[in-house]
């Protein structure tokens, strides 16, 4: 579409952070592009940080990786799995990014001596990046997600910038969704409208007008709490939708079309609404993730598991998994730093396969290592991701070549067995942001495989976010022992997957799968993996009961 004619959605949150705001833009994403639409989403983030690639899961949780090797906040994964399109450097801004980029162009002489100040150059820097992607002629719709609520002192650039492009661009060609908290006070069995009314009025105050309010709330809005809304918030009574607390973040879209939403959204742009969204097959998909015919519990083995968001593409991937093999997954969240040789039968009994997860640091290592040697030695399932795929082989290293100190050099710099190996290419850089190996990177699988069975292809592009690597001078004792490098990148020689030829399903990878994965397109590898675990149970009940069923 021509840059002129693109249609910007903006959604704001108030009252409180953590609504749901980057479920709600993906929702209507998909909504809109089940219509036809070509969508994309960004997020606008207010921290100072260039971006999330030094913050702490904690803290922060997942840092989630395009295929362009930006680092960025975890919704934009919930963009990907929710339109099953690629996101890139652009969709993903920070108020930190902003700031270095205006404070480059001031070192170099561009303001030819003006005084830098936060309008013009920084609300012009932010509104020319959130146009970018409308520029590039491949969408009609961008929507733009404003992190922090309203009110905060560090979204007020990104504010203004809304304003004076809702302004710019006019009424029909760009729109405001506030996304706000309808509390429900069980003393006196009310739900209230006032922090609403003063979220939208801080909205007012910066010269914004909302024209959709989506209300999170635990109980439906009678439709007189709707118009009183609607009155003192100054929208149209129909353009007050509810988002009541769903079961699974699938449902959100099919809830929000029950209402309209999406034909709010394109008569409030003026675009046409009279195609019917084609939802079929994430009604089946829905579906079927409510009501499997099947079940198993997947241990994910992690040193963040206290904050499940620090694994959330992982999760997510089980999830789009179990669904297209009618299977439910049950993740047992197990913290590394608890397992002992002692206790790992206990820990770990019972279920149906294990995915080791990645991290960095060295805390919880050894309770990797000990659950790797475990699920080894009893052929369960096993699925190791980038620092996962390193702890299977130390484990390997330790107990079956007998190298009894193997070690990653991320860990311990003085072992004499580096099985894992700082990558060359890292050996000189010294600053942390956004020098890890990152981004989409070729993967060439041998056909003999397991990993070729489940790809059916030879070459393969997998994101990755690393520093350390498999060392090679030790292949040979591996392959020996039929632990195997079945994929390596065909430029570097970089080990990219290995699988123990002695078990059904032991396989390691260096790359994140768990990033491709989206409700439409599963990975094979999660795949294949929740099929190995049901296979697993399978026989353990005909082995327990002498037959099928």
């Amino acid at each position: 579409m021509e840059p002129d004619s693109v249609k910007y959605i903006f959604v704001t949150g108030g009252v409180t952070s953590s609504l749901g705001k980057g479920i709600v833009a993906s929702s209507l994403g998909m909504l809109l592009q089940s219509r036809g639409y070509s969508v994309t989403i960004q997020k606008l983030d207010p921290y100072l940080n260039v971006d999330p690639g030094t913050l702490n899961p904690y803290e922060h949780g997942e840092c989630y990786v395009t295929e362009d090797g930006a680092e960025t906040d975890l919704d934009l994964g919930h963009y990907e799995r929710f339109l099953n399109h690629p996101t890139s450097q652009g969709n993903s801004v920070t108020t930190g990014r902003i700031y270095q980029t205006v404070i480059e162009k001031e070192r170099r002489g561009d303001y030819l001596g003006k005084t830098v100040q936060i309008i013009p150059h920084i609300t012009n820097e932010i509104k020319r990046r959130i146009k970018l992607l409308g520029n590039s002629g491949e969408f009609d719709i961008v929507i733009t997600e404003i992190g922090g609520t309203v009110g905060d002192i560090e979204s007020l650039p990104f504010i203004e910038s809304v304003r004076q492009m809702t302004w710019d661009l006019g009424e029909k060609n760009s729109m405001v969704i506030h996304l706000t908290l309808i509390p429900y006070l069980a003393a006196s069995g009310e739900l209230k409208t006032k922090p609403t009314q003063h979220s939208v009025r801080s909205l007012m105050e910066s010269g914004i007008r909302a024209d959709v309010l989506v209300t999170r709330t635990e109980y439906h809005l009678p439709k007189d709490v709707k118009e009183k809304l609607a009155l003192f918030c100054n929208v149209k009574k129909g353009n007050v939708i509810e988002s009541i607390d769903a079961d699974s973040i699938y449902e959100v879209p099919l809830l929000l079309h029950d209402q309209k939403f999406d034909e709010v959204v394109l008569r409030t742009l003026d675009l046409p609404y009279d195609k019917a969204p084609e939802l079929d097959s994430w009604i089946n998909f829905v579906d079927k993730f409510k009501n499997p015919a099947h079940q198993i519990e997947i241990a994910l083995v992690g040193k963040y598991v206290s904050l499940q968001d620090s694994y959330k593409s992982i999760a997510e991937a089980l999830v789009h998994a179990g669904a297209s093999t009618d299977t439910g997954v049950k993740i047992r969240w197990v913290y590394s730093g608890d397992i002992t040789p002692e206790n790992v039968d206990s820990m770990l009994s019972g279920v149906d396969g294990i995915l080791i997860a990645p991290g960095f640091g060295d805390r919880g290592i050894d309770g990797k290592i000990t659950a790797a040697n475990y699920v080894r030695r009893n052929k369960i399932p096993t699925f190791g991701i980038c620092l996962g795929m390193q702890i299977m082989v130390i484990e390997f290293a330790r107990n079956v070549l007998g190298l009894k100190d193997a070690d990653t050099l991320e860990i311990n710099s003085h072992t004499t067995n580096p099985v894992i190996n700082l990558m060359e290419a890292q050996k000189n850089i010294t600053s942390k942001g956004g020098t890890m190996r990152l981004g989409n990177w070729k993967c060439q699988i041998k056909k003999d495989s397991k990993a070729f069975e489940i790809y059916k292809k030879e070459t393969i592009q997998e994101r990755h976010r690393h520093r350390y690597e498999f060392n090679n001078d030790y292949l040979d004792d591996f392959e020996k022992n039929n632990f195997e490098a079945v994929g390596k990148n065909p430029d570097t020689g970089l080990v990219e997957i290995m699988e123990y030829k002695e078990q059904p399903f032991y396989l390691g990878v260096q790359f994140h799968p768990e990033y491709r994965s989206t409700v439409v397109s599963p990975h094979p590898l999660f795949v294949s993996f929740v099929e190995a675990a049901l296979n697993q149970k399978q026989n353990k009940k005909i082995h327990a009961t002498g037959k099928k069923g």
